[in-house]
């Protein structure tokens, strides 16, 4: 899956970033400079992608 950022702005003014293709922690690393931007965070909802790890330490975990 293609990693992507999308950056949702309502009506009011308000704005979501929405991290796809990113598993673990890695998507707060990528959003970051663009949280940043924007302001103060008022709420995170974190995904089932969150919950997973990264390729790399799945692969790890399966040769131990």
């Amino acid at each position: 899956m293609n990693k992507t950022i999308e950056i949702i702005v309502t009506p009011s003014g308000e704005t979501r970033v929405e991290t796809k293709g990113f598993a673990g922690s890695a998507c707060r690393q990528a959003s970051q400079f663009i949280e940043a931007a924007l302001g103060r965070r008022t709420g995170e909802e974190l995904t089932p992608e969150f919950h997973q790890l990264p390729e790399f330490q799945q692969v790890r975990q399966q040769n131990l």
